[in-house]
């Protein structure tokens, strides 16, 4: 998508410096820095995150996660009543 913004053109310059510096393209460089002040991570990076989640459930079937947290926490009890 493209946009149109209003910036000095002290900042610009600054801007097209250090894209040029870092050997990317004016967009590019704006666009990494609104991800890192945003704290938003890449969106591909999201994508594969969920894949590798949904590929490491799909071998357990359907399950109740509260079943899981109260199993987890019953067996931790009955550990910590045997010491």
């Amino acid at each position: 998508m493209k946009v149109m913004i209003s910036i000095s053109e002290e900042l610009l310059e600054r801007v097209d410096h250090a894209a040029e510096t870092r050997g990317t393209t004016r967009s590019a460089f704006l666009q990494e820095a609104a991800l890192r002040e945003l704290g938003s991570p890449d969106p591909r990076m999201l994508d594969a995150a969920l894949e590798r989640g949904r590929a490491a459930l799909a071998a357990e079937g359907r399950f109740e996660s509260a079943d899981l947290i109260r199993d987890e926490r019953d067996a931790r009890d009955l550990r910590d009543q045997r010491r």
